[in-house]
């Protein structure tokens, strides 16, 4: 497992929000085994991502607006870009799936369109 401390940051809590924008990205990369090549290469993607984020202050700020007295600040996700996110993706293990779940709740009974058209819906 991946830890904050892992990133090599001394900014706990952007490592933390690191990790779980990560994780959204790449579920699997908690289930690499320590000191393997593929938990190794998912560290040192995070950690690039830790360091290209702008230090707090101005280089944050997104956007601001003057009389409506508005400051915008960029968010985790804005750090991981399309080349981040595809190598990130890129480490996923041969035959590896997401635990699927079914649908949860009560669905009604098919009605009329299931009657009209039992190739499609029976």
């Amino acid at each position: 497992m991946i830890r904050p401390t892992d990133l090599g940051t001394s900014d706990l809590d952007l490592a933390r929000r690191v990790l779980a924008r990560g994780r959204r990205i790449a579920p699997y990369i908690d289930e690499f085994p320590d000191d393997s090549e593929e938990r190794l290469t998912a560290i040192a993607i995070l950690k690039a991502v830790v360091a290209e984020f702008p230090a707090p202050g101005e280089r944050r700020v997104k956007s601001m607006s003057r009389n409506g007295t508005s400051v915008s600040y960029g968010d985790v996700g804005s750090a991981f870009t399309a080349d981040v996110i595809n190598e990130l993706r890129a480490l996923e293990p041969d035959g590896w799936t997401a635990d699927a779940s079914l649908p949860v709740g009560h669905f009604p009974l098919p009605g009329i369109t299931a009657r009209m058209w039992p190739e499609l819906y029976g």
